[in-house]
């Protein structure tokens, strides 16, 4: 191995990793066109409850994530084998909750487990997902979280976020 194709090949990982937290970064802060640029348009997604291109599946997922009054993704470090200089295969763990007011004021989710089982390609010069797997292991339900009121012995803000275009949200 040489020292350029050892230089391409860390290029390459770090280019993926970047989509990866581009993908939890625009779902959480309700960025359909962020959402959108971490996937090729015909990729093929299969989340279970949906099958079908990446061009079809954003607009779904962005309105399942609108739903919530809070959202919150974090994936551990991925597994990236490189096939050649313009395809990987990607298995990334990932958390994922939820939550929503009920009608008494307060909120309750759900905690997912889950992987993400992913094909990368690279057209041109970028990497995006071309094929996603999405696989839940677990899921866990979440009663009773505080409110959007921060609590004045230990004040730490909380974000509300129900819309793009947060004041706090910062393209990365």
């Amino acid at each position: 191995m040489t020292a350029a194709t050892s230089l391409d090949d860390l290029l390459a990982k770090d280019a993926i990793i970047d989509v990866l937290a581009r993908y939890s970064h625009t779902l959480d802060w309700l960025d359909e066109e962020g959402q959108a640029s971490c996937f090729w348009p015909d990729a093929a997604v299969d989340y279970g409850f949906f099958k079908g291109s990446a061009a079809e599946f954003v607009p779904v997922v962005m309105a399942i994530e609108r739903r919530s009054a809070r959202r919150w993704h974090l994936s551990g470090p991925p597994a990236i084998r490189l096939v050649d200089g313009s395809h990987a295969e990607v298995e990334t763990y990932g958390l994922t909750a939820g939550a929503r007011q009920g009608e008494d004021g307060t909120y309750a989710g759900t905690l997912y487990g889950g992987r993400y089982l992913d094909t990368f390609a690279k057209r041109g010069t970028e990497w995006r997902i071309a094929r996603r797997n999405y696989v839940l292991d677990w899921s866990h339900p979440i009663p009773d979280q505080p409110v959007f009121n921060p609590n004045a012995a230990f004040p730490l803000p909380i974000l509300e976020i129900l819309g793009g275009g947060h004041e706090r949200y910062r393209q990365l």
